[in-house]
């Protein structure tokens, strides 16, 4: 393997790529969306200013009426940040991930998956425009939002008290982004970036030609399944029944050298992106205007992890399985959208389309050893695959402005969520290392494809889902000091998973055919020679269908019951059907079903008290639900590429049901800047948490169940400030400067309850009385996912006339539990430790007087490592450790 490529060297290449900082800088435009998407605009300023800030969601105003502030999260009824479209320009950052960064209790995890208050994707809720928002990785709860560019989107919402008008399924919070509905003016933005990581970047790593267009993120059909595994599929005859002649014309059909041929690249690419924003409106009648605004980007990444596996059936005598395995991904995105919107007086509709392709192609090799199975032997394991992820989302939102009084809110969309896993490879070499006067091949790596001393599978899983949404808003203001809201919302979704996993079975291959590379030993002669077949692996029910509906309809209040004291309460009430059925495709005669048929009342209120002017107090109260993922329910085992672990869903899981109690106080010290102290608790019943389970040959599976009972309960705080410099000098350089000094900590404590009695359903349980809870979780550990420290620091420096912004990103967190360590040995958990980053941006313009914005980055400055470990005594188990790298990147936008 090369050397990592230097901090030193990539910074010089980044300074190389940022030089033209040097120009003069660009001025904030005199209005509207042209320029910069990073420099606010007049009239978005203007807006953000007096409080007029687009915010679709559904039910009531988020604004107060008679509250006088412009400083939304004060006047609002809840626990708000709204970044309107002048605060996120001003963040400097040129997606929504990134400017949310800025918000108290948020976190950025992988690139783009934002999670509220530290609680994992199961807890957190994301809308477009007040619709369903569902990501293009259906093993994932949350879309990845740093696809959004800021261009596109008016205002950004998080909430973190629970009100009646949103979705029950609401445990940390909601993020609401609302798109433009009307540009101001007409605008073109072109942008291009590239990356590099110590890594990745320049050193050696494996992949797998597979087609041509593979650059694209579109395979050009070679990955197609073949048309002889289509009709076996088809046929319901189950594969031990087929006679072996057919089953080796199928084997024979597989795309062979292109898929099974893993390529060591001694210096992987550069990242690289680019991205193309316009928009642009006209009148239409007397008060009419229509506007359109649309985005497309695609990216192209690179990332290599040498990374350590270990496994151990008691972790106190440390691994017994020991394997380095070295993985490369190749990620393309790419991305777009359409939104077009339509004004008519008061009266507003936007109809915004969404398409997301995310496609990763894996090359991985790993040596190692394995105490489970042949003593001494050396295990050489060898990964290709492809996943396709799409995400095809339309809707159509009205606001309605019926009196002075009354309005009402109608939104109804549809998405479509697809994965695609062809020719998931994997090959097993043995290594005996035995004398060869007891093993003539002792000395080499052999496959004899019998799963003893070698194996070669193939997996084709697909993945399609169905999301039909719908909704009405009622809201009358009797005065303003009262208002009274009513709701109804709808979602229909329905997912079909299949997944088949076939084995090459040989009998008695000659050893010189076991040391055949994987492309020659899996050849159409190899297979007719030596009368090579396959086996079937994916049980009695490789097709999962699975559905559901829920009805929605809610009442709220909005109230100033006395001078100075509001109050926001409602009720909602859920009617949910949840079910996952196998599907019996071999014709069996049993159709296994599994279903969750539950109604709620949930209530939810909040009091806040105006004590004095900029000081108030806030109490909330909540009952809210967590519903088990599809990816959680259905018996399929799937790779999770992140955590590069197998995962296997659980069709007994309940509903989770939390009690949420806040209170906080609250000093807004002047505009974007506050002093914020609050304290936090929540009882969650049958709680779902991941476990792992492994067995005598060290195969660690992931899986979820209830657990009893748990509760949480914390503290945090948070401090935002701007310190003007032109006070201190009379520097032109400082006039317009200020530091941001912006900094949140959170303390939480959690655990578990199980008590004698308790029982829990995990995926392996068939019939008999069910198992004991305390055989999977022990009373008083903490819940997966929590750390007990998060700290997020933020200094900058930035001028707030034109973009110009330097910035140091601090956070830290402390150790968390992963999954529940197998057989009550110790849990296994992450140590995420503390990450340095920085982040510059500069406007500046280019000959001809175009505007242009230059962005530099480097992340992971540090060099933090990742770990995932179980731990007992002196000895330490790691299920996964590698290097991160630290990444540098720079990019350029341009602005016509």
């Amino acid at each position: 393997m090369s050397k990592p490529l230097s901090l030193a060297r990539l910074l010089l290449i980044s300074t190389a790529l940022a030089s033209p900082m040097a120009m003069a800088q660009t001025a904030a435009p005199a209005g509207g969306d042209a320029g910069m998407t990073t420099t606010p605009s007049a009239a978005d300023e203007a807006d953000a200013q007096s409080g007029n800030v687009d915010v679709s969601i559904p039910g009531a105003d988020i604004v107060v009426t008679g509250r006088r502030t412009a400083n939304i999260s004060q006047a609002a009824p809840q626990v708000v940040n709204v970044l309107s479209a002048a605060d996120i320009k001003r963040t400097g950052e040129g997606d929504i991930a990134g400017s949310l960064q800025r918000v108290t209790g948020l976190s950025v995890v992988s690139g783009g998956y934002v999670y509220v208050r530290g609680l994992g994707d199961r807890y957190s809720l994301a809308l477009l425009n007040g619709s369903p928002l569902p990501s293009p990785e259906p093993l994932k709860r949350v879309v990845p939002l740093d696809i959004f560019p800021t261009s596109v989107i008016a205002s950004t919402l998080v909430q973190k008290s629970y009100s009646a008008n949103f979705p029950g399924e609401f445990g940390g919070g909601v993020i609401n982004l609302t798109t433009k509905a009307i540009p101001t003016e007409s605008y073109l933005e072109i942008g291009v970036g590239s990356s590099a990581n110590t890594e990745t970047s320049g050193q050696m790593g494996y992949t797998s030609y597979g087609a041509k267009s593979d650059w694209t993120g579109f395979d050009d059909g070679s990955r197609d399944v073949p048309p002889l595994l289509q009709e076996a599929i088809k046929s319901g005859t189950p594969f031990p029944n087929m006679p072996r002649a057919d089953l080796r014309n199928i084997a024979m059909q597989f795309l062979n050298a292109d898929t099974t041929v893993l390529q060591r690249t001694n210096s992987l690419p550069f990242n690289f992106s680019g991205s193309l924003n316009a928009g642009t409106a006209m009148d239409v009648g007397s008060d009419g205007r229509l506007g359109i605004i649309a985005t497309a980007s695609y990216s192209n990444k690179w990332r290599t992890r040498d990374t350590l596996q270990q496994a151990s059936l008691n972790p106190a005598e440390g691994a017994g399985k020991n394997t380095q395995q070295i993985s490369t991904d190749n990620e393309v995105t790419v991305n777009a959208l359409l939104g077009l919107g339509l004004e008519l007086g008061e009266q507003k509709l936007r109809w915004t389309n969404l398409y997301i392709r995310d496609t990763l192609k894996r090359g991985a090799l790993s040596v190692g050893q394995n105490d489970g199975q042949i003593q001494g032997a050396d295990y050489m394991t060898q990964n290709t695959a492809w996943y396709e992820r799409q995400l095809i989302d339309s809707h159509l939102v009205g606001e309605f402005k019926l009196t002075d009084a009354l309005s009402l809110d109608l939104r109804g969309g549809f998405s479509n969520s697809q994965r695609e896993a062809p020719y998931e490879r994997e090959f097993v070499y043995v290594r005996t290392n035995r004398a060869l006067a007891e093993d003539p091949v002792g000395d080499r790596f052999i496959n004899a494809l019998n799963r003893q001393r070698g194996d070669a599978s193939v997996t084709f899983s697909d993945l399609n889902e169905d999301l039909w949404s719908a909704g009405a808003d009622l809201s009358y203001k009797f005065s303003p000091a009262l208002t009274l809201t009513a709701g109804y919302a709808f979602t229909d979704t329905k997912r079909t998973s299949s997944r088949y996993e076939l084995h090459y079975d040989a009998t008695n291959l000659p050893l010189a055919v076991q040391q055949l590379r994987p492309d020659y030993l899996t050849s159409d002669a190899t297979i007719q020679l030596y009368d090579i077949s396959l086996l079937e692996f994916s049980g009695n029910y490789p097709v999962y269908d699975a559905a559901m509906r829920v009805h929605a309809g809610y009442g709220q209040l909005q109230a100033e019951v006395i001078p100075g004291v509001q109050i926001n309460a409602g009720v909602r009430y859920e009617k949910g059907d949840q079910s996952v059925t196998g599907v019996d495709v071999y014709n069996t005669g049993v159709t296994p079903f599994n279903q969750i048929k539950r109604d709620y009342w949930l209530p939810a209120v909040t009091v806040t008290v105006e004590a004095a002017k900029g000081l108030q107090f806030r109490a909330s109260g909540s009952k809210t639900i967590a519903r088990p993922q599809f990816r959680e329910l259905i018996a399929q085992p799937y790779l999770d590429t992140e955590s590069n672990r197998f995962f296997r869903g659980n069709p007994f899981l309940k509903d989770s049901q939390l009690w949420n109690a806040d209170l906080r106080a609250e000093w807004y010290m002047g505009r974007d800047e506050r002093l914020i102290a609050a304290a936090f608790y929540k009882k969650i019943d049958n709680p779902i948490e991941t476990f792992t389970t492994i067995n005598d040959t060290y195969a660690v599976t992931t899986s979820f169940a209830n657990a009893p009972e748990a509760s949480l309960y914390g503290f945090e705080l948070e401090a935002q400030k701007y310190v003007p410099l032109g006070n201190f000098s009379n520097s032109d350089f400082f006039a317009n400067r200020r530091i941001a000094l912006i900094g949140n900590y959170t303390y939480t404590q959690s655990k578990l309850k199980v008590k004698e009695g308790d029982t829990t359903i995990p995926y392996t349980y068939t019939t008999g009385d069910l198992p004991a809870a305390s055989d999977y979780f022990l009373n008083g550990v903490p819940l997966t996912g929590q750390s007990d420290h998060l700290v997020n620091l933020q200094l900058g420096l930035e001028d707030t006339e034109k973009l110009s912004q330097q910035t140091l990103l601090l956070t830290y967190a402390s150790d968390r539990v992963t999954s529940r360590g197998p057989n009550l040995q110790p849990d296994i958990k992450e140590r995420p430790g503390i990450q340095l980053d920085f982040v510059a941006r500069q406007g500046v313009t280019l000959p001809g007087g175009i505007n242009s914005e230059f962005k530099f980055e480097a992340r992971n400055i540090t060099g933090r490592k990742f770990q995932e470990f179980q731990q007992a005594g002196d000895n330490r188990v790691y299920y996964n450790r590698y290097k991160i790298g630290t990444t540098i990147a720079a990019s350029i936008t341009v602005a016509f």
